[in-house]
């Protein structure tokens, strides 16, 4: 009896032992491709002692509030210049980890199959957010649709145009609610995760798109006062493993690509 007693206790002092081991990380993530990146690499974090959490959402917003509250420990989703005007505005001081991935951001159309078709006062739709808006154009004024009065500013809105030889009118929205207004619109201006989760190929559908030099790389993101922890940093270093990269490479087929 003594010796049940004695092996049970053993037993639990080794479960106990190992349940300490596996540091908890909660992570906010877009659907696509974030979370699905995520879900692979659970398996090897859990082999390192760190049990991955991964809270899935659909605007560009909460993750960040949440991680700078503390209620997150970091997310997964955004790019820089989104990060620092996110920062600026919020007075918030989130700070980047390591960068993963490019999303290619695209114009697509289903009522026109090439640029040069968009007629005059046709309708853009593009997404309202600050660096987001500038970064859609930022690739109109590329192919020739527009001119900014800066044609360098990451954050520029249509208020920033200088020259609309088209007389394009444009539509603003949450970047999540941009798939559903493909329809009602000349031509619309989505970020790759949500073109992905919305059925669309981007490097097959979108009529004009980003090339690999965009600077916007997807990063982790965290706190000052987390971003060197080991379960940080042992993400980090999944993140931009050969096993990653191989996975990115083959199942978004160019829609997204390594940044690392």
């Amino acid at each position: 009896m003594k010796k049940v007693l004695l092996f049970t206790a053993l037993a639990a002092a080794l479960t106990a032992g190992f349940a300490q081991a596996n540091e908890k990380l909660v992570v906010a993530a877009t659907p696509i491709p974030h979370a699905e990146i995520l879900e692979l690499i659970k398996p090897t974090l859990a082999k390192e002692g760190v049990d991955l959490q991964i809270k899935v959402f659909t605007d560009y917003v909460q993750p960040n509030v949440q991680v700078a509250e503390k209620r997150l420990d970091a997310n997964y989703f955004q790019t820089l210049p989104y990060l620092e005007n996110f920062n600026k505005g919020k007075g918030t001081n989130l700070v980047t980890v390591v960068g993963v991935h490019v999303e290619p951001i695209g114009g697509y159309s289903n009522k026109i199959k090439k640029i040069e078709d968009l007629k005059d006062g046709a309708t853009v739709a593009i997404p309202n957010e600050g660096s987001n808006s500038g970064r859609a154009l930022l690739l109109l004024q590329k192919n020739g649709l527009i001119t900014l009065k800066d044609p360098t500013n990451a954050l520029s809105t249509p208020k920033d145009i200088k020259d609309n030889p088209k007389h394009l009118k444009f539509k603003e929205l949450e970047s999540a609610l941009l798939p559903r207004v493909l329809d009602q619109v000349d031509l619309d201006v989505i970020n790759t995760n949500y073109a992905l989760e919305a059925g669309l190929n981007p490097a097959k559908d979108a009529l004009i798109i980003e090339d690999a030099k965009s600077p916007y790389v997807n990063f982790l993101v965290a706190r000052p006062d987390n971003k060197d922890s080991d379960a940080i940093q042992k993400l980090s270093k999944a993140l931009t493993s050969p096993e990653v990269k191989a996975f990115i490479e083959k199942k978004y087929n160019g829609a997204v690509v390594p940044a690392f």
